[in-house]
């Protein structure tokens, strides 16, 4: 069998060959982590098998293929060290189930045999007839080989059985050279890093291929979204992801059904619904539902009468309970989160409930972290499942594919107590929640609160609505969000601080502190820390209540600073290293151009490094002109 590509472990690795098979394994069950065409696979339970039993696999032994096959299963051994196992081989087959099926019913399939004494995994493609009779597909049969040679040296191989014969539908099987230099390379790294994830695979819960036939229907139904959203944040995040939890709540739902024999579906409320999007869908898709949230977005307007959204502030108590309804949802509900599995719990036995946390709160305020042998967000995660279990839930975790680091969602289907042990139940869930608020020793104050779920800002005091007791403590949002990324600070102030910053590092020398020699003064650099401790006490004290302090008001004044690895420059127009703009930054529209004073004509010693006609800033106000953006956006940059 040709060898067609190897490649070398780092010096001293000291994870081989555990590591080997741990990387084989995510190529083998999540191969769609690096081919991104594939939804994911599904997979048969493997099974230890001789070589009597992979005579039979191949279905015609005596022909040429098979033996072929055979030679290329025990080429690198003796035939007295191939029966020294009795069952050599372990054997499952996958089947492939790509992002958008151009396959129809026939679907790409492989046998994968793992042989642990060789340290070899081959797979061999088949096809099946009508009659369900499988049969070897000649081409793409390949093997990945670890090799341990100079008893210090790990390599890694690619063969494969016959390469002029290997064809490529760019979807289950990508071309050879792709195989050389991207998957191999990515085994290496993964054996080499040998890293363990701290929680479930990605959909773990639910069936592969019926979620990616419903994401793909819904992704093209909703994707119009994306063109006409009205919100400030990025649409193709907020639609995607939104299309990403509805199709995982559709299928989780449906799944449901089938197993308890329903034929209505699931109702459902989301609360902290944000944009609302999340229930225009599972609405649109015929589950009856509903969305509170204490703000009212503009988007909301859109979706039509059947779209139910309220706005109100929730608060954890007898007003806000739901007996009527199967599902709660808590989308990156942020200080709702850890009420959501006690809310359910206590709306009705059989309310059930879905939860993807966010930003990390307790039952009382900010959670405060208890162990440093975890991630923040793994020991959050974990948390928020004991809430879960303490309320009574069999409490089950999963991954969702969305575009977002905070991924894992929680879902309570069951109770793990009988309906008439209601009473005990709901004695541990209250003395469970004091027992939080004792321990935290909490002081109600304003909580962090995102907006439209992704952006955090922080809320002033606000009076507790009253209810009952269960609540007391807890700290709703603000109706009136609150903007905190240093927008609304007084312009002389932050004209102040600016030039005050300005002024330090042009004065800088190449003494002390790395200023330029060139005619034009760049002026030196100093750290953000650096930075702060030229301001005065109260400026840092009004700086510190805004989001990202002083280095937000730096990376606001983007035309005089640039702010790069926590350190901060004089930024050279000149430069295009210097001037340009975040990869995520929007271009200067037309329309912008020369509507602002150039800081530089004005303040710098030597005026600007441009020219007036290549600076888009006005030189002087003879330059400057009037802002043809539209009037909503120059609001925006006024408040």
């Amino acid at each position: 069998m040709p060898k067609l590509f190897d490649i070398k472990f780092p010096g001293g690795c000291k994870s081989l060959p555990e590591g080997f098979w741990s990387a084989v394994d995510v190529w083998v069950k999540k191969p769609h982590v690096v081919n991104k065409r594939l939804c994911g696979v599904k997979e048969t339970e493997s099974e230890d098998v001789n070589t009597e039993a992979l005579r039979f696999l191949l279905n015609d032994p005596v022909s040429e293929l098979s033996h072929d096959v055979l030679s290329l299963l025990t080429c690198r051994v003796s035939p007295e060290q191939t029966h020294e196992r009795e069952k050599p081989w372990s054997s499952s087959v996958r089947t492939f189930i790509p992002k958008v099926n151009c396959y129809g019913t026939n679907m790409h399939k492989e046998v994968i045999l793992k042989d642990f004494g060789r340290q070899q995994v081959t797979f061999l493609p088949f096809e099946e007839d009508a009659e369900g009779q499988a049969s070897l597909k000649k081409g793409n049969i390949y093997q990945i080989q670890l090799l341990h040679q100079d008893c210090e040296e790990w390599t890694l191989e690619l063969h494969v059985l016959t390469p002029d014969a290997w064809f490529s539908d760019g979807i289950a099987y990508p071309r050879l050279p792709w195989l050389s230099a991207d998957l191999l390379p990515k085994l290496v790294r993964w054996a080499t890093e040998c890293k363990s994830s701290e929680f479930r695979s990605t959909l773990s819960l639910l069936p592969v291929e019926k979620y990616s036939l419903v994401y793909q229907q819904l992704k093209e139904k909703y994707k119009a979204m994306v063109k006409v959203w009205p919100e400030v944040t990025d649409p193709e995040k907020f639609v995607y992801e939104d299309v990403a939890i509805a199709t995982y709540l559709l299928v989780l739902w449906s799944e449901e059904r089938a197993e308890k024999g329903l034929t209505d579906r699931q109702s459902f409320v989301d609360l902290g619904c944000g944009n609302g999007l999340l229930v225009h869908i599972l609405t649109n898709e015929g589950h009856p539902g509903k969305g509170i949230d204490v703000r009212k977005r503009k988007i909301w307007d859109m979706y039509g009468p059947r779209t139910l959204l309220e706005e109100k502030a929730i608060t954890p108590s007898k007003s806000f309970l739901f007996p009527g309804t199967d599902w709660l949802i808590g989308n990156h509900s942020d200080e709702l989160t850890p009420w959501i599995p006690v809310i359910a719990a206590r709306s009705s036995y059989s309310c059930r409930y879905f939860v993807l946390p966010c930003c990390f709160f307790d039952f009382y305020g900010k959670y405060q972290r208890r162990q440093c042998k975890k991630s923040q967000y793994k020991e959050y995660i974990d948390f928020i499942t004991e809430v879960s279990q303490v309320s009574g839930f069999n409490t089950e975790e999963d991954c969702l594919r969305i575009p977002s680091t905070k991924r894992v969602c929680l879902v309570g289907k069951s109770r793990s107590y009988q309906v008439s042990d209601e009473a005990q139940a709901e004695h541990r869930r209250a003395h469970y929640i004091q027992s939080r608020q004792t321990a935290s020793s909490v002081t109600v104050q304003g909580s962090d609160i995102r907006n439209d779920r992704d952006y955090c800002h922080g809320n002033a005091e606000t009076d507790r609505p009253p209810g009952s007791s269960w609540e007391a403590g807890f700290q709703p949002r603000d109706r009136v969000e609150v903007v905190r990324n240093c927008a609304a600070l007084p312009r002389d102030f932050v004209d102040g601080v600016v030039l005050q910053v300005a002024n330090v590092l042009l004065g800088m020398t190449l003494d002390d502190g790395g200023g330029s020699s060139t005619d034009w003064n760049q002026g030196g650099s100093l750290s953000v820390s650096e930075v702060a401790g030229l301001l005065e006490h109260e400026t840092l004290q009004l700086l510190k209540k805004e989001c990202g302090g002083l280095q937000t008001l730096l990376k606001n004044n983007h035309q005089v600073f640039r702010v790069e690895g926590g350190r901060v420059y004089i930024r050279d127009w000149r430069d295009r290293k210097s001037s340009r703009t975040d990869a995520k930054r929007k271009p200067v529209s037309l329309g912008a151009l020369k509507t602002r004073p150039c800081w530089f004509h004005d303040h710098h010693p030597q005026g600007c490094p441009l020219q007036a006609e290549h600076c888009a800033f006005a030189h002087g106000p003879k330059d400057l002109r009037p802002s043809t953006r539209p009037l909503k956006k120059i609001k925006n940059d006024a408040n």
